[in-house]
């Protein structure tokens, strides 16, 4: 066996994608999974691909809820994924605004998404090869990551994608009405 081989992932957003959309959502309570999305999950994972959720959370930047709330609020979901026997591997947090963050919340990033730094911390902590990996999400600034960090980039039209498929040329990234179905194009061109 090859030590340290890459792996291929799934980069997940998460507000619009793995759960229902809610402006700065923070509070367990407000929590809802995108029908579907937790079976999703795991069937990524039952057919080996690390999942990685990738996330801006300016809602800390902009002082709205902090750094802890959102640690709480990912707490909550795996625990919810576990329920589904599954989980995600690693949470990626961008909590900067570059122009409505205070403090030093206020700064211009690599890792807010459409950049790619969140994608590329994740492969050097966690051994991805980004060249068979996927980053889904529901805004064209996920797209913008996953071409720049070199995944196959997927939209879906939960959350804001009806709007932001619309900034999209057909060749750009593949729409899918859901993370179900994102995932299961993904799963049949491992096949």
């Amino acid at each position: 066996m090859i030590k340290n081989a890459l792996r291929p992932a799934v980069f997940l957003d998460r507000d619009g994608t793995i759960n229902l959309e809610k402006d700065y959502l923070y509070k367990t309570e407000d929590f809802e999974f995108v029908p579907g999305a937790a079976e999703a999950i795991h069937a990524l994972k039952e057919a080996g691909y690390l999942v990685v959720v990738v996330t801006n959370q300016s809602g800390v930047a902009r002082g709205y809820f902090t750094m802890a709330d959102v640690l709480h609020l990912h707490e909550h979901i795996q625990s919810a994924l576990n329920k589904f026997n599954t989980a995600i591997d690693a949470f990626y947090i961008c909590p900067h605004h570059p122009e409505r963050g205070l403090g030093d919340f206020l700064q211009n990033c690599d890792c807010r998404k459409g950049q790619p730094g969140m994608l590329l911390q994740a492969a050097r902590d966690c051994n991805i090869d980004l060249s068979s990996s996927y980053m889904v999400g529901d805004k064209l600034a996920d797209i913008e990551a996953g071409e720049s960090a070199g995944c196959t980039s997927i939209m879906v039209l939960t959350g804001y994608g009806q709007t932001d498929a619309k900034k999209l040329t057909k060749q750009r990234a593949l729409v899918c009405d859901d993370l179900t179905e994102a995932v299961a194009y993904i799963l049949n061109e491992k096949d």
